[in-house]
């Protein structure tokens, strides 16, 4: 008798996708299996601009259904989980020669008003000339307009749905690759393999979802036998990060002479986060870097608006991601669709397998909605949509109620310095209390591998979210790489390498 489990639904990625499904699934009561051949996170998901927004210059190519649907995600998502994801205002100057400043009230207008926004403040208008938004910039910029969108923790967002969905009884594997997926006898008969040992096991599913983001055609042509898949387009998105460039807690929002735009946003408390790039990636999404093209483009069209000149000497990190557009035909990068499309085929006796196109991270919960839907036209149905109203780990407390959650820390551990215990409940929420446990002194911590990340907070990370090198845990997890330096991160390496110690790895 073939002992091979199966399982209802097997998800190829752990990107914000492929976990998102994930969740979604597990909550209604199917048994899910999650393949991820990296770390969560380790693509797309961690490499955004880091928006929950409805794309304000998506209305300029008529997406009105999808400006819409994340309009309306926003709250919902803020809600669920107001720990990684809060409100943040955009200062959109408005500059002669570009977009006239009666199709930028109308577009806020639109986007004030299409979206069902409850909570998060209108449009206003700002006179640059007394409002403090004006002080960073050139003074040539003396209207704005201000309007309300919000700020997302992106690969954590990823590893609380993948949290949440092996709670509720989903099996998640890291560093685990997809080498085949055969259908047999009516269902999938998957072949893994650990990318640390070489091992390689099977599982078999009654339903396959390809979620593999950037790679989804590359899956489909070589795991699933579809040789000529072409449904994404890659196209690569870059950001730089500089030294603060101004002290106000808004974001900016730059239109450039090209007719693309760029953000300029408070990041990590110290650094401004400046993109992003659109443009074609013709290679492996592996090998992503950004090109010193991007670099200068970056910094020149920050630095039309800045008085202070944007220049490479301020970088101090930069990141880049390809980003999976469906590929609708679009004649530039920057044109192409962000809405999802999901296809399937199977069925009547040939196991079905529904493949995700596209999207973005503010539309993922509705993306996963969708993708229940198809598995419940397959599978049949087990549960109503559950997600709009379950807050993610560590979520449970008031959206508008963070400062009250960071003294509520605080009045529990008051060893811990109020900057200390502000980031613990921006990346954890209530959960930080199953990290510090029943320490009463920071030596109680453990270990200090400095910029204030302890052996507890690194524990915490190996058993409960899947980290398992320096980087999952200061670039994907916590952002502590831009305070570390090569000593520490060397440290922190050999910590995560040592046999035994206790240390147990995340295996649900």
């Amino acid at each position: 008798m073939d002992s091979t489990p199966i399982y209802d639904v097997f998800v190829i990625g752990g990107g914000i996708n492929g976990c998102g499904i994930a969740r979604d699934a597990a909550g209604r009561g199917f048994s899910v299996f999650l393949a991820e051949m990296d770390d969560l996170a380790s693509g797309t998901s961690s490499g955004s601009t880091k928006l929950i927004h409805g794309g304000l210059r998506y209305l300029e190519f008529y997406e009105f259904r999808l400006v819409r649907e994340a309009l309306m995600e926003r709250e919902v998502l803020w809600r669920n989980a107001p720990h990684i994801i809060w409100p943040m205002r955009f200062v959109l100057p408005y500059a002669k020669g570009l977009r006239p400043a009666w199709l930028l009230r109308l577009g806020l207008f639109l986007y004030d008003h299409i979206g069902g926004r409850k909570l998060l403040p209108p449009t206003r208008t700002l006179n640059m000339r007394r409002d403090p938004a004006g002080k960073p910039l050139k003074p040539l910029f003396s209207k704005a307009f201000e309007y309300s969108d919000g700020w997302v923790n992106d690969a954590r967002l990823v590893a609380l749905n993948a949290r949440d969905a092996a709670d509720r009884g989903a099996v998640i594997r890291t560093r685990t690759k997809v080498v085949s997926a055969l259908r047999e006898e009516g269902l999938w008969t998957v072949t893994l393999q650990d990318m640390r040992t070489g091992q390689r096991d099977q599982v078999r599913a009654r339903l396959l979802v390809n979620a593999a983001g950037p790679w989804v055609d590359h899956v489909l042509a070589t795991a699933i036998d579809h040789p000529k898949a072409h449904n994404v387009r890659l196209v690569q998105g870059s950001h730089i990060v500089v030294r603060k460039k101004f002290d106000d807690p808004r974001a900016y929002f730059f239109q450039n002479r090209d007719g693309r735009i760029i953000f300029a946003i408070p990041y990590e408390e110290e650094f401004t986060l400046i993109g992003t790039t659109d443009r074609d990636f013709p290679g492996d999404p592996h090998d992503v870097r950004i090109s010193e093209d991007e670099i200068d483009y970056l910094c020149a069209a920050a630095s039309e608006y800045f008085a202070e000149p944007v220049r490479r000497d301020d970088i101090v990190w930069t990141y880049s991601a390809v980003r999976p557009l469906f590929d609708d035909g679009a004649s530039k990068a920057q044109e192409a669709t962000r809405d999802y499309v999901l296809k399937a085929d199977g069925g009547e006796g040939r196991a079905p397998l529904v493949n995700a196109f596209g999207g973005k991270i503010t539309t993922y919960r509705r993306l996963s909605e969708a993708m229940l839907e198809k598995i419940e036209g397959f599978l049949g149905a087990r549960g109503k949509p559950w997600t709009a109203d379950a807050p993610l780990p560590g979520g449970d407390f008031p959206a508008t109620g963070f400062d009250a959650e960071v003294a509520r820390l605080r009045a529990d551990y008051p060893f811990l310095e109020r900057r200390h215990a502000w980031r613990l409940t921006r990346l954890y929420g209530t959960r930080a209390r199953i990290l510090l446990g029943s320490a009463k002194s920071c030596a109680d911590l453990g270990l200090d591998f400095g910029a204030d990340l302890y052996e507890a907070e690194v524990r915490y990370l190996v058993e409960h979210e899947w980290a398992q090198t320096a980087a999952d845990i200061l670039w994907r997890r916590t952002k502590r790489g831009l305070h570390f330096g090569k000593e520490q991160v060397a440290r922190l390496e050999a910590y995560l390498q040592s046999p035994g110690d206790g240390r147990k790895t995340a295996t649900a």
